[in-house]
């Protein structure tokens, strides 16, 4: 099994290019089915999570091709992928690919739209709470579906005429229903209001790639988003939007190690919170056409007091990151997870380099230290993994990160990107 092994105390200084978001190209690529014409995607991430979507897309049937490398192109920069669903032979995404990931089981909505039928299993992903699907299954039912659990398996099937038009409001804000619900109402009849919607810039990017393959929707990015129906979608080209939660990461390191590093094609408008709570950690932070440029140069590290929320608020993807930041602020910072109720397992982690962390219920109390020391440390999720290597890049010796394979579900090439900007950073296989 893979491990990541970290030298810290180097400064980070050059360039960083920030890789196609991994929460917006699952959708995307769960958006093909709605379609027997090709969909390109540009730009598509090369991680684990895009690698299972594509078994689980061609399980189904859909016919998967990636161009190859062009002279000159960066190793770095991502891929385009052509997928087509011009026939579905397999209508099942059975349990032994959904259970690997949770974003598999949004095929749901399409197979449901255009086939009147799927078969799902319940699905898997980071052990980081029950994230339930009722919300999902109650806006389907809404649409007219009628749904039975059988076996572990969620057997949906659509009225005859296909899925209709409905209002659906949901009770908190849910990103991964708002995804299923507007892909399935694009091929309803009549007109779908979705009340309390995700916010979220990913939404905002499935549904500009849904309206370039003729849906029509607009709201996205607001509380209310309405899709009119339409009889069917055709094909399209569309580049995945920059990980915002990838550049929050790197941004973050900076601000821990120190140094100067210009992320490239991140954008500002989708990291407005975690912007404003890093300016306050002590980063200078300069927007321009290429990017975010982080700077920081020695002056001590400030606590901040935090709230996880929704977009536009500093989402719940980047709340380790920034734990493992504050743990040499000189002072004490507190931060609130509202979204998820087991997403602080990065903590007794953290404390093994030296942090001192205070857990009461959903609140982390942070008590700045001197200096943390490298260890030999476990990785428990996605998010957290990443937390342990920021926590490496500063902590004095060596830190040892074992159980890389979660990093790789969510962050391409992190120790090539890290290394070119100077980090003493490497894998070690086996």
């Amino acid at each position: 099994m893979d491990r990541i092994r970290i030298v810290g105390g180097s400064r980070l200084s050059g360039t960083i290019p920030i890789s196609g978001a991994k929460n917006a190209a699952l959708p995307l690529m769960i958006a093909s089915l709605l379609t027997d014409e090709t969909l390109t995607l540009d730009n598509v991430p090369r991680l684990a999570d895009v690698a299972l979507l594509k078994r689980i897309l061609g399980n189904h049937g859909v016919d998967i091709t990636v161009d190859g490398k062009r002279a000159g192109q960066d190793e770095l920069s991502g891929e385009t992928v052509h997928l087509s669903a011009s026939t579905l032979v397999d209508l099942t995404a059975p349990y032994e690919l959904v259970s690997k990931m949770r974003a598999s089981f949004w095929v749901i909505g399409p197979l449901l739209a255009r086939e009147g039928y799927a078969k799902v299993s319940l699905p898997g992903g980071c052990a980081i709470g029950t994230r339930p699907v009722d919300l999902f299954l109650e806006a389907l039912e809404a649409l007219g579906a009628r749904l039975e659990i059988e076996a572990g398996y969620v057997v949906a099937k659509a009225p005859e005429g296909g899925l209709r038009g409905a209002r659906i409001t949901f009770p908190k804000v849910t990103v991964g229903a708002t995804h299923v619900t507007m892909m399935a109402a694009t091929l309803a009849r009549g007109e779908t209001v979705i009340e309390n919607a995700a916010r979220e810039p990913e939404i905002v990017d499935l549904a500009d790639c849904l309206v370039k393959m003729g849906a029509r929707i607009s709201g996205a990015g607001t509380p209310t988003i309405r899709i009119e129906g339409v009889d069917r979608l055709s094909g399209a080209r569309h580049a995945v939007m920059p990980d915002r939660i990838e550049a929050g990461t790197y941004a973050m390191a900076v601000t821990m190690t120190g140094g100067d590093v210009l992320l490239e094609g991140a954008r500002p408008d989708t990291l407005i919170r975690p912007l404003e709570v890093l300016r306050a950690v002590g980063a200078e932070i300069t927007e321009t056409n290429a990017g975010i440029h982080i700077h920081r140069n020695g002056a001590g590290l400030k606590p901040v007091d935090v709230t996880t929320e929704p977009f536009p608020g500093f989402p719940t993807d980047l709340q380790a990151q920034l734990m493992a930041l504050v743990c040499k602020a000189d002072g004490v910072s507190h931060i609130r997870e509202t979204i998820f109720e087991n997403r602080f397992m990065h903590v007794q982690e953290l404390a093994r380099l030296g942090a001192e962390i205070h857990l009461d219920g959903q609140v982390a109390t942070v008590v700045g230290v001197k200096a943390l020391k490298g260890a030999p440390v476990m990785a428990t999720d996605l998010r957290a993994s990443v937390s342990l290597v920021i926590g490496g890049l500063a902590a004095e010796g060596e830190t040892m990160v074992n159980r890389v394979y979660h990093l790789d579900r969510g962050f391409e090439r992190l120790e090539e990107k890290l290394s070119r900007c100077g980090a003493t950073i490497e894998r070690i296989s086996g």
